[in-house]
């Protein structure tokens, strides 16, 4: 599991599957320092995005508990619950990370009403011989009632149990056992058992199928004899999804099924909890009632306000450099038939990298697998993935750009596309040049030449001297010169071939190039989605706050071949794609012009010139 924390759901249920998608929040008092990253108050208790303030408070409680568990301290912590939940919550649910529900979570609820008045925690038995100590010779487990009880899945009565001294209760427990076992080996479960086993009476037992448990050693399928007997399954291997089990084909194939579940079914609900509605929620609801659904555009307008889920740091990263001046970030944004790019540029660039990924909930399931299995991703700390999972029938580019730029923590970034491969040693050159053009001071952008080739296998250039060459015997393009010669030809390639020093070149119309300036640049216009305009209107807001356009002479980008984007496909045949593309843009230059007042116009009359011819 890629998660270090157990879920518990407490006012908001909150169902963990290795995967945050139904998760509201995390409870904790009130009484968190206001510096925490609280997000809302709701119920009279603070909801967390981040695990990890949780941890903060969870940590000390447990610290000193010796745990040879592969879960290391995440392992104890459930054991401090009763000191970091609010007072007034009664009931609580704890769910290890790595349990899949085959049920609706309210039949458990619903159990609270079957304790004892004795009774405070429940509990499925253990479903291995661990706790009878058989396993293996000289096998010495903690003391337990019979063959003890999984934690997997708990029920808490939190008031009882703080009557109960519940606190001194495991810790004196611990205490005294620790003076013979050394150490947990089953984290929290031992120290819930030995204390269970000096007080029978707190424990309430839930059947088996609450808790069906895929260890090592299991003895399981005692407990079901048809799919309709699974409630919960637990995968407490260390081995997660490879367990061996004879049914594991079964268990993974459900567990597949949950994540390849589209997480926007989620977000709609038939009937709501009367609640009132939130100032965001309010205001975009206002923004599709003024949408007119007539419109031959409605759906590219109903794109710009979409609200997509979003995952940040879908897998670890670790990069913080904040003494590094002229630090810089390569930010760019892909699809899934874009994902083999993804090493490549890697190889390519060694510093850190910003990606937003569009990818369908199926989809980042493969992503995970492939960057796990790619030795050259594993290895990189400094990347971070940030997926917007796929809504609406347009790929919302600039909307993607956005949200990677907003997540880069160096002060400077190079905007950039998926198929570019940055030329070896790009990031130290750029580096080098911020602080010779004093980039922290004015307002430049760095253009990086992009020239591209139609090899699938390419000997890649290792210097200017060799793209030179390159273009000579026609193996490199200056890019897209074929095509689209206006996107690039500012750059003046004809000067660049001959140039030692950054040259000053003019904005001129549909300027299209890839850029390095600082981390507070103006963002993407996000009402160009698909297919066109996407990186020209960005250009045209950096000129309209009058950046300094400078073309590096000893740095370039490579573009590499690939089939064309459905979006393109889209925007060369339908005219209704190109109708409302012009229509975007003559909207694009009557906010620009009323947004920069006279300095743009200059935009607007030259699109209505270039109209009329």
């Amino acid at each position: 599991t890629t998660l270090t924390a157990h879920c518990f759901t407490a006012v908001n249920s909150c169902l963990l599957n290795w995967d945050l998608r139904s998760c509201r929040g995390f409870g904790i008092p009130n009484v968190l320092p206001a510096s925490c990253s609280l997000s809302e108050r709701n119920e009279g208790f603070l909801l967390v995005r981040d695990v990890n303030v949780l941890l903060i408070f969870l940590q000390p409680i447990v610290a000193w508990i010796p745990n040879k568990h592969y879960s290391g301290i995440y392992g104890l912590m459930k054991l401090g619950l009763t000191n970091v939940l609010p007072a007034n919550l009664s009931q609580v649910i704890v769910l290890d990370t790595d349990i899949t529900f085959a049920t609706d979570i309210a039949e458990l609820w619903a159990i609270f009403r079957k304790f004892t008045d004795k009774q405070v925690i429940g509990l499925v038995e253990n479903q291995s011989d661990w706790y009878l100590g058989n396993l293996w010779k000289n096998h010495k487990p903690w003391p337990a009632l019979g063959r003890g009880f999984n934690t997997g899945v708990i029920l808490l009565l939190m008031d009882r149990l703080q009557r109960r001294g519940w606190e001194q209760m495991w810790r004196l427990t611990a205490e005294r056992e620790l003076m013979s076992m050394f150490s947990t080996s089953l984290a929290d479960q031992d120290i819930f058992n030995a204390v269970i086993k000096q007080n029978p009476s707190i424990v309430h037992q839930l059947a088996c199928f609450w808790n069906v448990q895929l260890s090592d050693h299991t003895r399981s399928e005692l407990c079901y004899t048809k799919v309709s007997d699974l409630k919960v399954i637990h995968w407490n291997s260390p081995k997660k999804l490879r367990v061996k089990n004879k049914h594991v084909e079964f268990f993974r194939n459900l567990y597949l099924t949950f994540l390849e579940y589209d997480g926007n079914l989620l977000r709609r609900e038939l009937f709501r909890c009367p609640s009132q509605t939130s100032t965001g929620r309010q205001r975009l609801q206002r923004m599709l009632e003024e949408l007119d659904e007539d419109d031959q555009c409605y759906d590219f307008r109903r794109e710009r306000i979409t609200d997509h889920r979003t995952h940040l740091y879908f897998l670890h990263y670790d990069f913080t450099d904040n003494m590094d001046e002229a630090g810089v970030t390569l930010v760019t944004q892909l699809s899934m038939d874009r994902l083999q790019m993804v090493e490549a540029i890697c190889k390519h660039w060694e510093g850190p990298i910003s990606l937003a990924l569009y990818l369908s909930d199926a989809e980042a399931q493969q992503f995970l697998q492939y960057a796990l299995a790619s030795q050259v991703l594993r290895n990189r700390r400094n990347v971070g993935y940030h997926i917007v999972y796929k809504e609406g029938q347009f790929y919302p580019v600039n909307l993607l750009r956005n949200i990677a730029l907003k997540q880069v923590n160096t002060p400077y970034v190079f905007l950039t596309d998926i198929d570019f491969l940055p030329m070896y040693g790009l990031h130290q050159y750029l580096r080098k040049s911020i602080i010779q053009l004093e980039l922290d001071s004015e307002k430049k952008a760095l253009i990086v030449p992009a020239f591209e080739t139609l090899r699938y296998r390419l000997s890649f250039p290792k210097s200017k001297a060799e793209v030179l060459s390159m273009l000579d015997m026609g193996t490199l393009y200056t890019f897209r010169y074929h095509v689209w010669t206006k996107g690039h030809a500012p750059t003046n390639f004809a000067k660049w071939r001959t140039a030692t020093t950054p040259y000053k070149v003019e904005w001129e119309a549909d300027f299209e190039p890839y850029v390095v300036v600082r981390r507070d640049c103006p963002e993407y216009d996000q009402r160009f989605v698909g297919f066109g305009w996407n990186k020209v209107s960005h250009i045209i807001e950096l000129d309209a706050q009058e950046y300094e356009l400078m073309v590096l002479p000893n740095a370039y980008i490579v573009h590499m071949p690939h089939a064309p984007s459905f979006d393109i496909s889209k925007f060369r045949s339908s005219s209704l794609y190109r109708k409302c593309l012009r229509t975007l843009k003559e909207e694009f230059h009557q906010d620009i012009s009323r947004k920069y007042g006279s300095t743009a116009l200059k935009y607007l009359t030259l699109h209505l010139v270039r109209n009329r011819l």
